[in-house]
C-alpha cells in the first residue's frame, strides 16, 4: 500500500510540475511571432485556464462512470502531439491579423491535448483515490499537486531559460510527459481492477453530509474568478510596463499558486481574521497608489508591491473557497470544475473582454473594486461590523472606478486599446504658447508634438531629437544625397520629421490602430518632406519576405510600453537587418528603458557578426520638448564613427561578462535587469 500511495504522490508532482513548465515554454515560442506583445502571455492564461476547465469537465464526467478507453487514447494522443511538438521548429509567420485566434490556435494544435492529459490528472486521481485506499478525500494531493507547479514555475527563469535552448527544452518536457503516461497507466490499471463499492465503504458518513446549496456553488466559482482576475491583471499591468518575460510572467502566477497551497494544506494557520485584515490593509495601499499614476518606483519595489496586493487577494479568495469546500466525495470533481470555471472566467475578463469593453486599461482598479465585492459577500454572516466595512470599502473603489476614468478622459484626444496595446492622445494646453499633443501606449510616451510655430511642428522631440543617437545617423549617414530609411516602430511618426525632398522612409508597424492616428492626429507624416508608406504587421515577417531595401538607415524602435521584443534583437535578426542595409548602412536602436540594459546584448551581437557598435547618450531639453535617451549606433562603416560631430558623442558601449548572444533559439533578459 505505501507502495502505491508513492505512485500517486509522484504522478501527481510529475503531472503538475509538467503542466506548468510548459505554459512558459509554448508562450516564449509565441512572443515573437506576435511582436512581443505583453498580451501574448495573458491570452496564453486564457487558454490555460479554459483547456483546465475541459479536462476537470472530462474528469467530472468520467468520475462515476470510468471511461478507461477514452483516457487510454487520451494519453496516446497527447504523446503522440507532444513527440511532434518538441520535434518541430519554433512557430514562425505573420498571424498579427487575428491575434488571440492565432494564440489559441497554436496552443490547442501544439500542446493542447497534453495539456488535456495533464489537467486531468489531479481530480481523477482524487476519484481513483478512494478506489483503492478507502480513506477520505486526499485534499492534500491537491496541494501537493500546486507544490510541483510552484517549483516548476521558480525552475524555468532561474534555471532552464538561462541555460537551455527551446528545443532542447521541448524535448525534456516531451520525456517528462512519457514517464508521466507510464505512471498513470499504471495506476489507471490498478483502479479499473479495484472494486469500487469495497473502496468507498469507509466514505459513507461523508456522503451522508448535506449536499451544498445553490449559493454556495456560485461562491465555488466567483471566489476563483476573483482571483483569477488579480492574476492576470496584475500579470498584465507587470508584462505591459516592465518587460514581456517569462520572469515576470511567472512571479504572479506563483504567488497564486502559493495562495492555494497555503490554503489546501494549512488552513489553520491562516485566521480569518488576519487573513481579512491583510487584503484591507493592500487594497487601501493600492487604492492610494492609484492616486499617484504618474509616480515611478524602482523595480524590485514596484514588483514586491503588486505581488504583496496579489498574495493578499489571492489568499483570501482562495481561503474562502476552502472554508465553502463539498462535505460530499460525490461533489469532489464538481467542486473543481466550478472552480476551474471561475479561472478560466476571471481570465477571460481580464485578457479578451475588458480590452473590448473599455478605453482604458483599468483592468486592475475595477478587480480590486470587485475583490472588495466578493469580501462584502463572504462575509455578510459576519454580522454588521464586517457588513459596514467591505460594503463601505465597495463604495470606495467603485467611486474610485469612474474617477480614474473621468483623469483619463480629460484632455485626451484619442484612445484606442487592443491586444497590442492600450494606446491614448493627450492634449496639453499648458505648453508655453502651445499646444503639445502625446502618444502614449499604457505609461510610457510613444512621440510628441508641438503644435506651435511651423519651426516648433517640425522639430522632432522626445528621444528623436537632433542630438540623439537616432539624429546624428540621419545627419551624417549620407551627406546631401537621398536617404533610404527604415523605421521599425510607428508611434508618432516623429522620424519623418527628418525627411527631405528625394528621400523614402518606410515605417514598419505591428499594431494597425498606430497609423490612422500618426496620420490623422500628428503632423510629422503629412509634412514630412520624404515619401513615407507604412507596412502594416510584425517587422521581422514583413522583411523577410522582402527583398533587400537597401536602408541607409534602419532605426529600431518597437516597444510596447517598457516590453522587449527580443526576436528582433537576436543575431536572426541582425542578419536580416544587414540583408537590407546597403553598403556602410547604420542600424540605430533604441535602448531608453527603465528597466533593461540592453547595451551588452547589442555590442555582443554586432561584435559577433563583425560590426563596430557605439552608444549615443542624450540629455533632456524641457523647453524644447526633448527627452533623455539612449540609442545604439552598430555599422560595419568605420570612417561613420570617425567623423568630428560623431567622435565627442558616440562612445564603445559596456559588455557583460559570461552573456551569451541572443537568438531565436536562446534568449534571457535576467542577466540585464536593472533591480
Amino acid at each position: 500500500m505505501t507502495g502505491s500511495r508513492w505512485l500517486f504522490a509522484t504522478a501527481v508532482f510529475l503531472g503538475a510540475f509538467l503542466l506548468f513548465m510548459v505554459e512558459p515554454i509554448a508562450a516564449k515560442q509565441l512572443v515573437p511571432v506576435l511582436g512581443g506583445s505583453a498580451a501574448v502571455w495573458i491570452t496564453c492564461l486564457v487558454f490555460f485556464q479554459t483547456a483546465l476547465l475541459c479536462a476537470y469537465l472530462y474528469a467530472h464526467w468520467t468520475a462515476r462512470r470510468p471511461r478507461w478507453k477514452m483516457y487510454s487514447g487520451l494519453l496516446l494522443a497527447g504523446l503522440a502531439t507532444a513527440v511532434a511538438w518538441c520535434t518541430r521548429s519554433a512557430v514562425t509567420g505573420g498571424v498579427s491579423n487575428h491575434p488571440i485566434l492565432a494564440v489559441f490556435g497554436v496552443l490547442a494544435s501544439t500542446i493542447g491535448l497534453p495539456f488535456l492529459a495533464l489537467g486531468t490528472t489531479s481530480p481523477l486521481m482524487q476519484v481513483w483515490w478512494p478506489r483503492l485506499h478507502g480513506s477520505a478525500i486526499p485534499y492534500r494531493l491537491f496541494a501537493l499537486s500546486n507544490l510541483a507547479s510552484l517549483l516548476a514555475l521558480a525552475a524555468y527563469p532561474a534555471l532552464i531559460e538561462p541555460h537551455l535552448t527551446l528545443r532542447a527544452q521541448r524535448i525534456a518536457w516531451c520525456c517528462g510527459f512519457a514517464v508521466f503516461a507510464a505512471l498513470v497507466s499504471i495506476i489507471a490499471g490498478r483502479a479499473r481492477s479495484a472494486d469500487v463499492s469495497s473502496a468507498q465503504a469507509d466514505d459513507t458518513n461523508v456522503e451522508d453530509a448535506a449536499p451544498a446549496p445553490l449559493a454556495q456553488k456560485a461562491l465555488w466559482v466567483l471566489l476563483p474568478m476573483g482571483a483569477a482576475m488579480q492574476l492576470s491583471a496584475v500579470t498584465s499591468y507587470l508584462t505591459a510596463n516592465v518587460a514581456a518575460i517569462p520572469l515576470l510572467w511567472v512571479l504572479p502566477l506563483g504567488v497564486y499558486l502559493l495562495t492555494i497551497i497555503l490554503t489546501f494544506e494549512f488552513p489553520r494557520a491562516l485566521p480569518r481574521s488576519v487573513v481579512a485584515r491583510f487584503l484591507i490593509l493592500m487594497l487601501a495601499s493600492l487604492g492610494y497608489a492609484f492616486t499617484k499614476q504618474d509616480a515611478e518606483w524602482p523595480l524590485r519595489i514596484s514588483i514586491g508591491f503588486f505581488l504583496m496586493e496579489t498574495f493578499a487577494s489571492c489568499l483570501f479568495c482562495h481561503s474562502e473557497a476552502y472554508r465553502l469546500r463539498p462535505r460530499r466525495s460525490s461533489e469532489t470533481t464538481e467542486f473543481y470544475l466550478l472552480f476551474a470555471a471561475g479561472g478560466a472566467l476571471g481570465s477571460f475578463l481580464i485578457g479578451i473582454a475588458f480590452p473590448l469593453l473599455f478605453r482604458f486599461n483599468m483592468d486592475l482598479v475595477i478587480t480590486c473594486c470587485f475583490t472588495a465585492f466578493l469580501a462584502f459577500l463572504v462575509t455578510w454572516q459576519d454580522g454588521w461590523n464586517s457588513r459596514l466595512l467591505w460594503g463601505v470599502g465597495t463604495i470606495i473603489m467603485t467611486v474610485q472606478v469612474f474617477w480614474i476614468a473621468t483623469v483619463n478622459a480629460r484632455n485626451t484626444q484619442v484612445a484606442v486599446r487592443n491586444f497590442y496595446g492600450a494606446l491614448r492622445v493627450k492634449q496639453n494646453f499648458g505648453y508655453p504658447g502651445a499646444i503639445l499633443r502625446t502618444l502614449t501606449n499604457g505609461n510610457v510616451e510613444h512621440g510628441t508634438e508641438i503644435f506651435g510655430t511651423d519651426a516648433q511642428r517640425h522639430t522632432p522631440t522626445t528621444y528623436y531629437a537632433e542630438n540623439s543617437g537616432v539624429g546624428f545617423a540621419l545627419r551624417f549617414c549620407c551627406g546631401d544625397r537621398p536617404r533610404k530609411v527604415g523605421v521599425i516602430g510607428l508611434g508618432a511618426g516623429t522620424v519623418a520629421a527628418y525627411g527631405r525632398p528625394g528621400d523614402r522612409i518606410q515605417f514598419y508597424e505591428i499594431n494597425p490602430a498606430v497609423e490612422p492616428i500618426a496620420r490623422n492626429v500628428f503632423t510629422y507624416i503629412r509634412d514630412s518632406g520624404a515619401q513615407v508608406s507604412v507596412i502594416t504587421g510584425d517587422a521581422r515577417t514583413s522583411l523577410t519576405t522582402e527583398p533587400p531595401q537597401r536602408f541607409d538607415v534602419l532605426v529600431v524602435d518597437a516597444f510596447s510600453g517598457d516590453a522587449i521584443p527580443l526576436h528582433l534583437l537576436t543575431t536572426e535578426a541582425l542578419a536580416l537587418y544587414r540583408r537590407h542595409l546597403a553598403p556602410g548602412g547604420i542600424i540605430a536602436f533604441h535602448i531608453s528603458n527603465r528597466h533593461v540594459d540592453l547595451e551588452p546584448p547589442i555590442a555582443l551581437l554586432a561584435a559577433s557578426a563583425g560590426m563596430q557598435a557605439r552608444h549615443v547618450y542624450s540629455l533632456a531639453n524641457e523647453p524644447r520638448g526633448e527627452y533623455t535617451s539612449t540609442w545604439m549606433l552598430v555599422t560595419d562603416n568605420a570612417a561613420f564613427f570617425q567623423q568630428p560631430e560623431l567622435v565627442s558623442h558616440a562612445f564603445d558601449p559596456e559588455t557583460l561578462p559570461g552573456l551569451r548572444p541572443w537568438t531565436d533559439d536562446f534568449s534571457s533578459l535576467l542577466p540585464v535587469l536593472h533591480w
